[in-house]
Formats: C-alpha cells, sequence, structure tokens
C-alpha cells in the first residue's frame, strides 16, 4: 500500500511540475519565430514590451536544480558540448539552456527511478543484495532513458525532414525556373510548406534569416545540413555550391536532385517491402502455424486417441 501511495504522490508531482512548465498558448507563427530564433517563451525583449515577466516556481526551482545535477554528467570539454549540442539541434532543440536541461534530467530521471526501485523493494521484503541490484539496474536504465528519447526524436524528425524533401526540390525547381533568385526561392517554399511539412520549412527560414544577417549562403546551407544530420541535405547543399562555383545551372541541378531523391526513397520503400516476407516468419512460426496444426490435427489426434483406448479395452 505504501509503494503505491508513493508512486500516485510522484506521479501527481512531475504532472503539476509538467503543467508549471507547459507554454501558454501561442500563433503558429509567434511559436515558429520562437524556435527558429531558439528562444524561449519568456525572453528578454517581450518582457520589456509586455513588463516584467514573472517566472513560475517550477522555473526557477529547475534553474536552481539543473547546475547541480549536470555535475555528475557534465561533458569534460568544449568538444562533448558542441557534440550535444548538434544532437539536439538535430532533434529540432536549439535553446541555449537545452544541454543543461538535457544532462540534468539523466540525473534526475536516474535518482528517480532508483529512489522507486528502493523504496519498492525495501516495501517486498528484499534481502539488501536484491535492494541493491534493484536500485543501481534502475538507476542505470533511468540514466539512460533521455539518450534513449533523444535518438527516437531525432530519428522520427529526420523521417520528416527526408520524406518532404523531394517535394520541396520540386517547388524550389518551379521558383528557380520562374526567375526567382536562390535565395527568395529558399524563402517561398519555407513559407509554402510551413503546414506540410513543417520541420523542412523550418530549416529554410533559419537559412534565409542567416542570409539576411550577412552570413554568406554556402555557409548558411551548411549549418542546416550541420543541424539536421542528414544525407540527403548535406548531397543537396553539394550540389548547390559546385554549381554556384562553377557557374552551371543551378536549376538543373536541383531537379537532378529532386530525381534521384525520389528514386532513392523509391528503392527504399521497395526494399522495406522485401523485408516484410521475412519479418513475418517469426509471427507465422509462434502464432500462426501452431493454431493451424491444432485445427487440423486436432480431430485426427483425438480419432487415433479413442481408437486406442478402445483396442485397450
Amino acid at each position: 500500500m505504501e509503494i503505491y501511495l508513493v508512486g500516485i504522490l510522484i506521479v501527481m508531482s512531475l504532472m503539476l511540475i509538467a503543467y508549471a512548465l507547459w507554454p501558454k498558448g501561442e500563433s503558429d507563427a509567434e511559436v515558429m519565430r520562437r524556435r527558429i530564433l531558439g528562444k524561449q517563451n519568456n525572453d528578454p525583449n517581450k518582457a520589456v514590451l509586455g513588463g516584467k515577466g514573472k517566472e513560475s516556481t517550477a522555473q526557477r526551482m529547475l534553474q536552481k536544480v539543473a547546475p547541480l545535477a549536470i555535475k555528475p554528467v557534465m561533458p569534460k570539454d568544449a568538444e562533448e558540448v558542441s557534440m550535444l549540442r548538434i544532437k539536439l539541434a538535430n532533434a529540432g532543440f536549439r535553446r541555449e539552456n537545452t544541454p543543461t536541461l538535457f544532462l540534468a534530467s539523466k540525473t534526475v530521471v536516474g535518482v528517480l527511478l532508483a529512489l522507486i526501485a528502493g523504496v519498492w523493494t525495501l516495501s517486498a521484503g528484499k534481502t539488501f543484495n536484491d535492494v541493491m541490484m534493484w536500485f543501481i539496474g534502475a538507476g542505470g536504465i533511468g540514466f539512460m532513458l533521455p539518450n534513449y528519447w533523444l535518438s527516437t526524436a531525432t530519428r522520427k524528425r529526420c523521417e520528416k525532414i527526408r520524406n518532404g524533401l523531394p517535394d520541396s526540390m520540386d517547388l524550389l525547381v518551379i521558383s528557380v525556373e520562374s526567375g526567382l533568385a536562390l535565395d527568395g526561392a529558399i524563402l517561398r517554399v519555407g513559407d509554402e510548406m510551413r503546414n506540410v511539412h513543417p520541420e523542412l520549412s523550418e530549416e529554410f527560414q533559419i537559412v534565409t534569416y542567416e542570409g539576411q544577417m550577412g552570413i554568406p549562403r554556402s555557409e548558411a546551407l551548411g549549418n542546416m545540413a550541420l543541424r539536421t544530420g542528414i544525407p540527403e541535405i548535406k548531397s543537396l547543399v553539394a550540389v548547390i555550391t559546385q554549381a554556384e562555383r562553377f557557374g552551371t545551372s543551378v536549376a538543373k541541378a536541383l531537379r537532378n536532385q529532386a530525381e534521384a531523391l525520389r528514386t532513392k526513397r523509391r528503392q527504399a520503400a521497395e526494399e522495406r517491402a522485401q523485408k516484410t516476407t521475412v519479418k513475418l516468419m517469426l509471427p507465422l512460426i509462434l502464432f500462426i502455424f501452431p493454431a493451424i496444426f491444432v485445427v487440423l490435427l486436432g480431430p485426427a489426434m483425438i480419432q487415433i486417441y479413442q481408437k486406442f483406448s478402445e483396442m485397450g479395452k
């Protein structure tokens, strides 16, 4: 009974913290602008325009706890911090305090699961060795859960960007062939794809904003390839850079790249379809074949058993 009460209290506490940190309702344009700039909901500009903003209690507690929680998992040098920022950017998180919160979550989740496992094993009357085994195992699992969440989020976002890339490439080709400059075409694609492929639209808008700030186009496109971490984006950036360097037609290069992406996506779909037959073997052997054997051989086995019983009498 005590373990259930502890679990309910922990869940209620997490729900209250999540509610306190949940962002307020904003328009789609405001959310997109804030995500592109990597700002939080309570940025300084908004506070100056609308008066002094008030931070919630949960946010103040998180800001105080995070520096203490990241000490056990703090990266050793700036290179590891940079790699962590790139991984978080690949998942779509670009805020300044995102690495701190991610590292803190590893410690917090690990300690939380370890405490839950310890309380459960103690209430169940386990031995000291069992308690320590569950305590260390749950702590290790909780420590690795944020990494699994980050890899899952990165994989989903990369898949969404990869699926929207051929359509965006076609629209980019049409815009360039209609007379727009490449920068204008990228801005146009970013605006048009906002509702269909918001992740890719966001990346194109970041490229536009970086160009408006004076960053060279090749560098801005290279930053997009680094943020996404997708080989197709890197290939696209290389094609555009090479076409501009040698003075060839950008529209033709983009069209060839779009056709290559569609071909690659179709081949990947065919490969997944071919793997389906192999993946079906396990459920067929474990679940379907035994049921078929029971239906086909069951009546015959019953009759054979009855015959042998009659012969024994």
